[in-house]
């Protein structure tokens, strides 16, 4: 009988300085914003140019406000309301992990709008170049995920899926890694493809790599809940879909209708 592959014992503190414990969690999140960063300041060099490099290093004060208070916040309120105004306090420990992507993008996209509005930027300018580069901090998110044992997939059976694996906090039954299932689609494959598309010129065309990052985040994540434990602490009905589908799929169709529009209005300027 197979029984599914071990659980990889990999510490989830990365390393100690003196009293301090820098977890891999945390550490994903700083080589994030750095990469992140280091690759938008070059997209801002490309056509058409709105923003400046030095501009921008002044925005990434205002985008990590945002990923850290709308991700703690949306977390707080989409996934554990209830415990939290039980445990108020406990809200404020960010170094314990719980972060929602999807309140992290609605904090954001408000950052980016007053930036956007205090420097008479495009404001789809600003949402293409930081959606470019959002993948890496989501591969990185997903991994970190992966070393901690959590948001682990569904049980399933490892006979048919070989690379299923026991999780230490998920009970003796082999589940699915969704962790690495979404670092490879939320994060590899949507960054390469946003990639390939402003080498071809996309961001000339405002508001398309926005709305393919929405459209791609949304859809991929909407396909890899079908294999994601549901979180235990929300109370939807069985049989439906799970709070992250119901989050995802609004933010797919939002997307595509962007895509649309940009498409729409190239074709008529152009």
């Amino acid at each position: 009988m197979i029984l599914g592959l071990t659980f990889p014992s990999i510490d989830p503190v990365a390393f100690e300085i003196g009293p301090i414990a820098i977890r891999w969690y945390a550490l994903s999140y700083i080589v994030g914003i750095l990469l992140a960063w280091a690759y938008c300041r070059q997209l801002t060099k490309l056509p058409p140019r709105y923003l400046s490099v030095q501009a921008f290093d002044d925005l990434v004060a205002w985008t990590v406000l945002g990923i850290v208070l709308g991700g703690r916040l949306g977390y707080v309120l989409f996934y554990k309301p209830l415990f939290y105004l039980s445990h108020p306090l406990e809200a404020l420990q960010i170094w314990e992990g719980g972060m929602s992507f999807h309140g992290g993008l609605i904090g954001v996209l408000l950052a980016l709008f007053l930036f956007a509005r205090k420097r008479a930027i495009p404001y789809f300018a600003l949402t293409d170049i930081v959606g470019a580069a959002a993948p890496i901090g989501l591969f990185l998110g997903r991994i970190a995920n992966f070393i901690n044992g959590e948001l682990f997939g569904r049980v399933t059976d490892a006979q048919s899926v070989p690379w299923a694996m026991v999780f230490p906090h998920g009970g003796p039954q082999p589940r699915h890694p969704s962790q690495l299932y979404e670092a490879g689609l939320e994060g590899l494959a949507l960054f390469l493809l946003l990639w390939i598309m402003i080498r071809r010129g996309a961001l000339e065309r405002t508001g398309m790599i926005s709305g393919v990052f929405m459209l791609g985040y949304g859809s991929a994540r909407f396909l890899v809940e079908f294999f994601r434990e549901p979180d235990q602490n929300i109370a939807l009905p069985p049989g439906i879909f799970s709070m992250g589908q119901l989050l995802s799929l609004p933010m797919a169709l939002i997307g595509l209708a962007l895509l649309i529009w940009a498409l729409r209005v190239r074709a008529k300027t152009g």
